[in-house]
């Protein structure tokens, strides 16, 4: 079982999400675990704050250094417990940033080889350089556009790693990069719109909207053929 532990100040936007489909199984079967971690609880002021002005001037409020690190010296100490003695836990502590390398598909798989994940969402102008510098394992980017903050990036990070937990998707055939990301297409064969006189976004009419010949024809090795050609 891989452990996702989400350091956030917005736990609640996680619920709906985390239930639902794939992961809400995944969770039941005790395949994956996921823990919201309310930042606020590492605090000790009696506003539980967590952020603060830039030094230097500037727009924005900046997440403080020292309850992210209470945080997830917090953590690794209570997962620690939780093992064997003797064995120790592979963890990663991951913080979310504009700055941090693109996510994909190879980083998903070599993430859940470890036992223990611990995610750090931003919001506000940033977090603590020192955070990245000395407490975060590495820096993680979904893409190359602006956020409020880090839990979408959570969310599609504990997905897509959880993807390749054995037993998740129930067959190991269902990752796309085993089966290729290629077409897809079901019933009905032959599709015509109720507005068939009308174009297509691509300027093409409507009259009949019909599945490749090759798909309905029960060649298998014709059907394979297609697919690579048409995998990406």
């Amino acid at each position: 079982m891989i452990t996702f532990d989400v350091i956030t100040i917005f736990p609640e936007v996680f619920d709906p999400y985390l239930k639902t489909s794939i992961l809400g199984r995944a969770q039941k079967k005790k395949l994956i675990k996921v823990n919201l971690i309310n930042l606020r609880r590492f605090t000790t002021d009696n506003h539980r704050t967590v952020d603060d002005t830039p030094f230097g001037g500037g727009p924005g409020m900046v997440l403080k250094i020292e309850p992210i690190y209470k945080a997830v010296q917090s953590l690794k100490a209570k997962s620690r417990k939780i093992l064997p003695a003797g064995r120790q836990v592979k963890t990663r502590v991951i913080l979310f940033s504009p700055r941090g390398k693109k996510f994909n598909q190879k980083t998903a798989k070599r993430l859940s080889k470890y036992d223990q994940l611990i995610l750090i969402s931003g919001r506000y102008e940033g977090v603590d350089e020192r955070v990245a510098k000395h407490i975060a394992d590495e820096e993680i980017s979904i893409g190359d556009y602006i956020l409020s903050g880090g839990e979408l990036p959570a969310l599609v990070l504990i997905e897509a790693v959880s993807r390749h937990v054995s037993g998740v998707l129930g067959k190991k055939e269902s990752l796309e990069e085993i089966k290729g990301s290629y077409p897809v297409y079901t019933r009905p064969a032959e599709f015509t719109p109720k507005d068939s006189s009308t174009s297509s976004p691509q300027g093409k009419t409507r009259r009949g909207l019909k599945v490749p010949k090759v798909l309905l024809s029960g060649n298998h090795k014709k059907i394979d053929e297609w697919r690579k050609k048409h995998s990406s």
